[in-house]
């Protein structure tokens, strides 16, 4: 296991910067999570630290040692696709121990990590099984079990749940995190889905058009983004990003309200909240609550409010959103600003 340094690195494809300077320090054992919409670079960060992309500028470190000029297969990494890479016609025991003997792995070691890869990902009973036999994610776990068995110094995995459907994704990202916390691998973990993102990482890097856009631990993301992308990504449903003059009609100033939608109430007539009114356009009904979507001045809201109130399409209603949970963030630099 080791630390991994992304020193001031860039990438660049001819006069595109898929990633700019980027600056980031994931210390020994940690679950970090690059996250991002398609294009922001968060890949190609990962690929540059398997060697699979050449460095532009700047260093990535493995520990103490700069592995710019290293070749793959000597980084002591191993790497996690979507798409699973297994060999067809091998049964998932040669699966698992296919590298190893490339490496020249003595016989009865391999045997050892093999069945004990098998037995952490409860693949023992499909041993003698080829991936055909087997479901998407009994699957993706024989190629976990191919990154465990070479006992790398970090795991690299993109998108590794892309290919499952709903249901076994929310499962299999729980035996990855639980695999994880028992092995204590180093991880970088790369996805577009910021649940995922929030649910895993022990911190999470927000990527943008190749730039960081902030870096820290999932609750600190949620509770305190730094700018609006942020704001507006991380999040499910999404935080209200709304103009001030929307909000309070005052008009002019240059600042767009946060708030997000279980911190807006139906207003009660005191308090020192923000109050506002706006339009029921559709109510979902989730079980423990009910997400609304509103509209006031052709701007979008969301809120999530108790079941027990009934609210249907048309309504006007008046509400109001907690002082204390409100965030101000510049409409120009889209940062967030402190009053």
């Amino acid at each position: 296991m080791a630390s991994v340094t992304y020193d001031h690195v860039t990438k660049t494809f001819g006069d595109t910067s898929a990633v700019k300077d980027f600056l980031l320090e994931i210390t020994d054992g940690e679950f970090m999570v690059l996250v991002g919409p398609s294009g922001c670079g968060k890949s190609t960060a990962l690929r540059m630290l398997a060697g699979l992309e050449k460095v532009s500028d700047g260093r990535i470190l493995i520990g103490d040692r700069v592995v710019n000029n290293i070749a793959p297969q000597h980084r002591d990494i191993a790497m996690v696709f979507q798409s699973y890479a297994l060999y067809p016609h091998m049964t998932v025991y040669d699966n698992l121990a296919f590298g190893l003997r490339n490496q020249k792995v003595a016989k009865s070691d391999i045997d050892t990590r093999v069945r004990r890869a098998a037995d952490i990902l409860d693949l023992g009973q499909l041993i003698k099984r080829k991936p055909k036999q087997l479901s998407g994610g009994q699957r993706q776990r024989v190629a976990l079990g191919r990154a465990i068995v070479r006992e790398p110094e970090a795991f690299l995995m993109d998108e590794p749940l892309s290919n499952l459907d709903a249901k076994l994704r929310v499962q299999t990202r729980a035996e990855i995190l639980k695999l994880q916390q028992a092995l204590g691998t180093t991880t970088i973990y790369v996805t577009h889905d910021q649940v995922e993102a929030m649910t895993m990482g022990d911190r999470i890097a927000v990527m943008k058009l190749g730039v960081l856009q902030q870096v820290g631990p999932p609750e600190e993301l949620y509770r305190e983004p730094r700018n609006l992308f942020v704001a507006g990504f991380i999040g499910s449903p999404a935080m209200n990003l709304v103009p001030v003059e929307v909000l309070d009609g005052a008009g002019g100033q240059g600042r767009v309200a946060g708030f997000r939608p279980e911190h807006v109430e139906l207003a009660s007539g005191g308090g020192n909240g923000i109050g506002f009114d706006a339009r029921v356009e559709v109510v979902e009904y989730l079980g423990d609550e009910q997400l609304v979507h509103l509209t006031r001045k052709d701007t979008a809201i969301q809120a999530k409010l108790p079941v027990e109130e009934q609210i249907g399409s048309g309504q006007e209603l008046k509400l109001a959103v907690p002082r204390d949970k409100l965030l101000l963030f510049d409409a120009d630099t889209e940062e967030r600003v402190t009053v």
